[in-house]
Parts: C-alpha cells; sequence; structure tokens
C-alpha cells in the first residue's frame, strides 16, 4: 500500500509550445485576401491602437491648418453657432477624444441648408439589402404552393414537416417514422401530408429515390407509357448500364421501342428540387500575378483589397506620458504589442507567399511559357527542403490562393503534383498523366470503348510506366464511367 501513497518527483523534458503570436501567424498564412481582410477589419474594430491608412485626403498636418484657416474665415455670425453647438456635446466626449476629435458630423446634423435647427432629427432608413433580389428556394416555393392548397391544418403541419426534410435534390431522405417522432404528428398524418406535396410543383418532388421520383413524372404525364413505366420499375441499373438488349429480352419487347422508351425516361429530371437550389458562382480573386516582363516573371501581390494599417500616435503619446494612470498605459502597451505582433505576422505571410511564388516560377517555367501540357511535377516536400520551412508551411501558403498566369488562373495548389515514369525515362506529372487518360477516352469508339487494360498498354507503349489499378483509380477520380458503362449498344 506504501507505493500507492502521494510522492513529489522533478523531471527534465522539452517539448513544443505554440505561443500566441504563432498560431496567429499559423492560421493568417492559410488565408486568402478576401479572409485576411475581413480578419484585419476586426482587428482595426478590437484593437483602438490600429487604424486603417486612407488611400486619398490630406495628411493630418494639412486638415489642422485647414481647419484653423477655415475657422479664422467664417463670419462672426457663424462662430456663435458654433460655439453654441460645442456646449451642447458631452464633455466626456471631448475630454476622452481630446484635440482629434470630429466635429464635422455634428455641423452636418445641426446646420443643413436654410436651417438653423439646433436638434437633430434620427430618421432609420430602410437597408439597401431589403432591396436585393433573393432567389426563390425549393422550400420557399414549395410553401408558397402550400399556403394556398385547401388543406386541414395537421395536414398542412405534416406537410411542412415533409418540406423541411428535403434534400437538394427535392428527394425525401428520412423516413415517414423519423419525421412523425421529431413532429409528434401520426404516420398516417406525415403519409398525407406527403401526398400533398408529391402533387406540388416540380414534379417528382418529395420522392423517396429516383424510381419514385421518375414513376411520378410519367405518371403526370397524362396517359403514362407503360414501358416506360415498366423499366423504370424494375430495369433503372440496365438503364444505366445501356443494356438494352437485356431489357428486351426481359420485357419481351422489340429493341427499338425500348430505346425509345429510354429515350423517354432520359427527358425526366432526376433532380427535380436543383433548379431551385442552383449553387451560385464562386467569386475568385487572385491573390498574386505572375507578370512576365521581358523574359522574366515578376511576382506581384494583390493587396487590393487588404487595408493599410498604421498604429495610432495619439495612443503612444499616452504610454510616453507619465500623467496617463498605470491600468491605463499597461492596457495599451498590451495593444501596442497586439498589434506590432499582427503586422509582423501579416509581413511573414507576405513574404513567405512570395517565397513559395518564386520557387513555383523557377520550377514551371515551360508551364507558364507554353501551357499545361508542359506541367513538370513538383511536390510541397521538394519547395519546403528548397526554402528551409516545414511542408506545412508550404501548405498554408498555397491553400485557396489563385495566381494569374499567361496560361489563365489557377490556384496554386494544382501546380504540385506527384510524378510518374515518363518517356525515356523522366517524370511526367501526374496531370498530364490524367489528361492523356481522359483524351484517349473521348476519342474512343463508344461501340468498342477500351478497357482500362488497354489504357495501360497504350501509355506504356508511350513510355509512362503506369499499371491497371493506377488508371482504374484516375478514371474514377475523374468520374469517368467504367467500359461497360461507356458502351453504346446499336
Amino acid at each position: 500500500m506504501s507505493s500507492l501513497q502521494p510522492k513529489l518527483s522533478l523531471r527534465v523534458a522539452q517539448k513544443q509550445i505554440l505561443t500566441p503570436g504563432l498560431v496567429q501567424m499559423v492560421s493568417i498564412l492559410a488565408l486568402n485576401n478576401l479572409e485576411l481582410g475581413e480578419m484585419i477589419r476586426q482587428e482595426v474594430m478590437e484593437n483602438p491602437v490600429l487604424e486603417e491608412i486612407a488611400l486619398e485626403g490630406p495628411a493630418p498636418e494639412e486638415e489642422e491648418e485647414g481647419t484653423d484657416r477655415e475657422a479664422r474665415t467664417k463670419a462672426p455670425s457663424e462662430r456663435v453657432r458654433e460655439k453654441e453647438v460645442l456646449e451642447t456635446l458631452p464633455a466626456a466626449d471631448s475630454a476622452n477624444m481630446g484635440g482629434d476629435f470630429e466635429f464635422s458630423q455634428y455641423f452636418d446634423d445641426y446646420f443643413e441648408p436654410s436651417s438653423t435647427a439646433t436638434q437633430s432629427e434620427i430618421i432609420e432608413k430602410p437597408s439597401f439589402e431589403n432591396f436585393l433580389s433573393k432567389p426563390q428556394t425549393l422550400a420557399d416555393h414549395l410553401n408558397w404552393q402550400l399556403g394556398f392548397a385547401v388543406v386541414e391544418d395537421d395536414v398542412r403541419n405534416a406537410a411542412s414537416e415533409i418540406i423541411g426534410n428535403l434534400d437538394e435534390d427535392g428527394l425525401l431522405k428520412a423516413t415517414l417514422e423519423e419525421i412523425s417522432a421529431s413532429s409528434g404528428l401520426s404516420v398516417e398524418l406525415i403519409e398525407e401530408g406527403l401526398k400533398r406535396v408529391q402533387e406540388f410543383d416540380p414534379v417528382g418532388v418529395a420522392a423517396r429515390d429516383l424510381r419514385e421520383s421518375l414513376l411520378i413524372q410519367l405518371h403526370s404525364l397524362g396517359e403514362p407509357n407503360p414501358l416506360a413505366v415498366t423499366i423504370v420499375e424494375n430495369h433503372l441499373r440496365q438503364v444505366q448500364n445501356k443494356q438494352y438488349r437485356e431489357i428486351a429480352r426481359a420485357v419481351n419487347r422489340p429493341v427499338n421501342a425500348v430505346i425509345a422508351a429510354v429515350e423517354l425516361i432520359r427527358t425526366l429530371d432526376p433532380r427535380p428540387g436543383q433548379r431551385y437550389n442552383k449553387v451560385e458562382p464562386r467569386l475568385i480573386q487572385p491573390d498574386v500575378f505572375f507578370v512576365k516582363v521581358g523574359d522574366t516573371y515578376n511576382i506581384v501581390l494583390n493587396e487590393d483589397d487588404i487595408p493599410q494599417l498604421r498604429l495610432n500616435q495619439t495612443y503612444k503619446k499616452m504610454v510616453e506620458k507619465n500623467s496617463s494612470p498605470k491600468d491605463v498605459r499597461d492596457y495599451v502597451r498590451e495593444r501596442f504589442g497586439s498589434a506590432l505582433q499582427l503586422l509582423k505576422n501579416i509581413e511573414q505571410r507576405k513574404l513567405t507567399i512570395l517565397r513559395v511564388c518564386e520557387s513555383i516560377v523557377r520550377r514551371q517555367r515551360e508551364f507558364l511559357d507554353f501551357g499545361i501540357d508542359y506541367m513538370k511535377p513538383m511536390m510541397i516536400k521538394e519547395v519546403a527542403e528548397e526554402l528551409g520551412v516545414h511542408p506545412s508551411t508550404v501548405s498554408r501558403a498555397v491553400a485557396h490562393k489563385y495566381a494569374h498566369t499567361p496560361q489563365g488562373v489557377y490556384e496554386l495548389r494544382y501546380f504540385f503534383s506527384e510524378a510518374v515514369s515518363g518517356p525515356m525515362g523522366n517524370e511526367t506529372s501526374l496531370v498530364i498523366l490524367k489528361r492523356r487518360v481522359k483524351k484517349m477516352i473521348e476519342e474512343e469508339d463508344s461501340q468498342n470503348p477500351m478497357t482500362d487494360e488497354e489504357i495501360t498498354r497504350r501509355l506504356n507503349a508511350e513510355g509512362i510506366q503506369v499499371t491497371r489499378r493506377t488508371v482504374a483509380k484516375y478514371r474514377e477520380d475523374m468520374k469517368i464511367p467504367s467500359t461497360h458503362q461507356r458502351r453504346i449498344k446499336s
């Protein structure tokens, strides 16, 4: 029992600890321009020591001289009105802000043209965001139809639950029992609500799977095609594999009739909800430009939307003066330290991205000059060793960032790819290999498509050493169907 008694012991150990400054540097490095600009604006709001440099406008000294000159040229009656206004301002605000207080906002409020009112009127104006058009979602469209439907309240609530459980394709993935348990409504009511929603536009919405959605659309045509209904009910997998002869033998109908029915099925919408859930195009802003000047490439960082920062001199004077309370000076010093750390990390981010881009330009010069067919293999580890940094630093530097090049806009990570053994013993980029496989499949005979083994043999004949399993993996990565699914039977 004595061995279980608590005791004190000393131990020397080494371990890595991420300081707050290092954590901030790592997080800033992974941000793109838009995200960095938003983060800087948030820091400016939270840290009074930081201020954004205005791109236009007179210098502070010029503003003060202009203000004094304007005050001296004002008429006596105007100076009297200004004095009255200043006397109405809260004394605490003037004391806190000192000589840097901006009084023009009060002048704009109190001295409107042709008006001498001494009190400003606060008018709440509607936000311009309220006037912007918002795309109608699938749920909005269905709820709008539900509002006009003549149904009982319980059925309306059940239909609302159904609408709330639809996915982006307009299909119902949750079971009726699950919806009943979460809503407290009976399964019978949920089923009745489901029938109501399935009558709404778009046709085929609220189906529980693809088969049910296609059947709803076929029955909505008035007089459904019996053969098309049979094919949807029993032979969807064979339709996907284009096994029309097998379907014809199973349903005892001519192949031409089966093909005609399949063509009718192809006119249906397998994802009826997608028309109301369109993905908005992404806004891509290049973070860096590769600009060719003469025979060299210059790397220019895009800093248009990144606020330029500086330290507020008023707070600096407050720290230097001993008249300020100690707790105030300590707070301002802490804010100055945080601001300096932020400025240092922003500069470090800029330097790291520039160095990584310089390495990319050196290694991918032929791609920049001639196009994607000249892409060379390049690993993050190799660039990290060249720069003398950790691979994770390079990975963060190229994450979610784009470069504008003579060949178009590419994500920085796109330039990094694995190498495969190419012709004459040289290394070929994985990007080129995938493009070669895709081009072979696009040029193949649709009635007699190539197998992965045949593609492998052709690549090996060209000097690119790969295996059949590798070709199959890359084909699946590019979402290209298998040989059996690509075959079109006459």
